[in-house]
């Protein structure tokens, strides 16, 4: 059954976050320090500290840990980590976060931007810019260090084998402007050299596209069954029924022999940063 989510774009303030901003701050009066104090011992401002409280802030789990001990918390608020983390996405996306930081196969098809685990932290802050109705600059920072450390998808061991397909304009529209651009393509390069990545481009010129109902990815975890992902103007959808799964895999099977090969992407990239 699809799971199909449709939840508000930013939930900072609410939910949560919330949640935990009212117990770090009773935490915090019972042992009878004031913000200031309090954020002296874990590195932080006061103002910080109150936006923590209040909801207004995602703070990091380095943070989470040292306010732990420094307040006597016995676990409490370590204990929300994992939850925390899960609020510095957009709602729509949390699920599929938790499922891509286990996935051990991910493969991914796009067809408008740079998938987000490839993307610079320059071409994702101009994304964020570009979005409508405008982010504030405090949740674009947030997004962009959520993006950012999805990345470490990358370095994890045992290696995730991971693959995207990307339509041409993807990489060919220069988002952010020509600097941003170019330094999205170098990404591209390094990133398609690690041996458990691999990296193709569908050209314009090809005559048949799997690809026609637009950009999907594979999850696949390493206990339980695959599940596709699929997301457009801020709804996603969790896709676990067997029969569109199977429809899901051969369709990426088949865009994948269509685009050029892993050798011939990294070239035809290479080709782009030389034409400018």
């Amino acid at each position: 059954m699809d799971d199909e989510v449709q939840q508000p774009e930013n939930e900072v303030g609410t939910g949560m976050l919330a949640v935990f901003g009212r117990q770090l701050k009773l935490f915090r009066e019972r042992a009878g320090m004031d913000r200031a104090r309090f954020g002296s011992l874990t590195g932080y401002s006061a103002s910080t500290i109150a936006a923590f409280e209040q909801g207004r802030r995602i703070p990091p789990p380095k943070f989470i840990d040292r306010a732990d001990e420094a307040l006597g918390a016995g676990g409490v608020l370590c204990a929300s980590k994992e939850e925390v983390a899960r609020a510095q996405y957009p709602a729509f996306f949390r699920d599929a976060a938790k499922l891509e930081a286990e996935a051990v196969e991910l493969h991914v098809y796009d067809t408008h931007v740079v998938n987000g685990l490839l993307q610079t932290e320059d071409y994702t802050r101009a994304l964020m810019g570009m979005r409508r109705p405008l982010l504030d600059e405090a949740t674009i920072e947030q997004r962009v260090a959520a993006r950012l450390a999805r990345q470490e998808i990358f370095d994890r061991w045992p290696s995730p084998l991971l693959s995207f397909v990307m339509e041409e304009p993807a990489i060919r529209r220069p988002l952010g402007g020509d600097q941003v651009w170019r330094g999205q393509l170098e990404q591209l390069l390094l990133l398609g050299q690690k041996r458990n990545v691999e990296l193709q481009v569908m050209p314009l010129e090809r005559e048949d596209n799997a690809g026609v109902d637009g950009a999907f990815t594979l999850l696949m975890p390493r206990q339980g069954t695959p599940v596709g992902y699929l997301e457009v103007q801020g709804r996603s959808t969790l896709v676990m029924e067997r029969d569109a799964l199977h429809a899901l895999s051969a369709r990426y099977g088949i865009i994948r022999a269509q685009a050029l090969t892993p050798r011939e992407s990294l070239a035809f990239v290479e080709k782009l940063l030389g034409e400018r």
